[in-house]
């Protein structure tokens, strides 16, 4: 038995895969929903948006690939940090 805090159905699987059309087509994200009538919203919200061309998705892809390359991380191994080359390579601890 459900209660009033429950949500209702989950969203089916035609309105996802329509959800990820939309996002595609207009260059945008979504929120994943958690029920039917989320969807529907979503599903409304990308409806509204103009269609992006190809190229400004392309373009759009390009541009965050390399922004995020450019930027590395804090994971990334700094020449600092290490000591020696090809199979002698080591971490440069305590110098």
């Amino acid at each position: 038995m459900k209660t009033v805090n429950e949500p209702s159905d989950k969203p089916r699987p035609e309105q996802v895969r329509e959800l990820r059309r939309l996002a595609d087509s207009r260059g945008e994200t979504f929120a994943w929903p958690q029920t039917s009538a989320e969807a529907d919203a979503e599903l409304e919200r990308l409806g509204g948006r103009a269609e992006s061309s190809f190229a400004e998705r392309a373009i759009d892809r390009r541009a965050v690939g390399n922004a995020m390359a450019a930027r590395g991380g804090a994971a990334q191994v700094r020449d600092s940090e290490i000591v020696g080359y090809g199979s002698s390579a080591h971490w440069a601890v305590g110098q």
